[in-house]
């Protein structure tokens, strides 16, 4: 029986998942945190083969709390399971350690195909996923890596945010951050890609296609 932990800051997402993996004889105790604290609170105590894990989680995001948990229990298998759509986190979640990138929008056959996979240490890929990676190795070799892969997983969610038109304002309370952390953050992501102005965050972000 697999043994699932799933990590989401909404209650009603929690509960709906329990209830699609619950239909599945092969899973077996599902337990729910509600946060990167939580999260590592129940691991430490309870065993678990597998973590369904969202990417925004407010103070913490998900990418964070990916890289403590490929740290520090490598061997549970991670499923990165979000709203945001594969070619915004994918690459950055597979790099981070993660076994698979699903989208809240795939169907239960493809959830519970990527739970039996990861749960005994496999790596599932979906298509969009596995051409997101080939493109990402191919342009590595091609121009070498570009600078946005050094910021930060929350320098480049703010940064895909502020790429859509977002404002500060708009963005914090998306994260559940203060107006100043984002405006430190967007302060960063300027000074680290080398930009001046909004206008060149948009060219820069259109030139990649990070916008989404």
């Amino acid at each position: 029986m697999i043994r699932i932990l799933i990590v989401d800051d909404h209650m009603i997402i929690r509960r709906g998942l329990r209830q699609i993996l619950s239909e599945n004889p092969d899973i077996g105790d599902i337990h729910e945190a509600e946060d990167g604290s939580a999260t590592l609170r129940c691991l430490r105590s309870t065993p678990v083969d597998v973590v369904l894990l969202d990417i925004a989680l407010g103070e913490r995001d998900g990418l964070d709390v990916l890289k403590t948990l490929h740290a520090e229990f490598p061997r549970v298998g991670v499923i990165m399971l979000s709203v945001y759509p594969e070619n915004q986190f994918a690459v950055r979640a597979i790099k981070g350690g993660a076994q698979a990138y699903l989208n809240k929008g795939c169907s239960p056959d493809i959830l519970y195909a990527a739970i039996a996979k990861v749960a005994v240490g496999g790596l599932y890929l979906t298509q969009e996923v596995a051409e997101l990676l080939a493109l990402n190795v191919r342009s590595d070799v091609d121009r070498g890596h570009p600078p946005h892969e050094a910021l930060s997983n929350r320098e480049f969610q703010v940064l895909q945010l502020l790429a859509q038109g977002r404002s500060v304002t708009q963005i914090a309370q998306q994260l559940a951050l203060s107006a100043n952390t984002i405006s430190t953050y967007r302060a960063r992501i300027f000074e680290k890609l080398g930009l001046n102005n909004p206008a060149e965050l948009f060219s820069y972000a259109a030139r990649h296609k990070l916008a989404g």
